[in-house]
């Protein structure tokens, strides 16, 4: 399984009243790992967009562990999970600087046509990429 790293600075606007990373702010931080993979991979979004096609989020799920807090650095580490015919599942974990487990997680994705939303198979419009993908993944799905 092929894994990316990624570190992130927590800035101050991160944070909530208490100092705490705000929840919503590891799902930025997943997708700067996300986008990472994907260019350690080889490829970029940006160039599966400008083709017309877009890779939304179908499906999340994340557990916190620890607190992170302003001034810490964050680990994103990003893998497939699963990737299939029109589904691909990433995986997360985010971690402090001392490998403390901050959170995990998923996201689930699937390729759509910009102009109607229609999935497509990233096989059929990227075997290159979906190669790579098929070789990386955790699991089969």
């Amino acid at each position: 399984m092929y894994t990316s790293e990624k570190e992130v600075e927590i800035r101050y606007a991160e944070t909530d009243q208490m100092g705490v990373v705000y929840h919503a702010n590891y799902l930025v931080w997943m997708e700067i790992g996300r986008t990472k993979l994907i260019e350690d991979l080889g490829f970029t979004y940006a160039g599966l967009e400008a083709e017309g096609y877009v890779s939304p989020v179908t499906d999340l799920s994340i557990q916190y562990k620890a607190a992170m807090k302003y001034g810490q650095k964050a680990i994103v580490r990003t893998w497939v999970e699963s990737h299939g015919r029109l589904r691909t599942t990433y995986g997360y974990e985010i971690l402090h600087e001392d490998g403390t487990l901050a959170a995990t997680a998923t996201t689930e994705h699937v390729v759509v046509k910009k102009e109607n939303f229609r999935p497509v198979s990233l096989r059929k419009i990227a075997p290159e990429w979906d190669a790579k993908y098929v070789e990386v993944r955790r699991a089969a799905d």
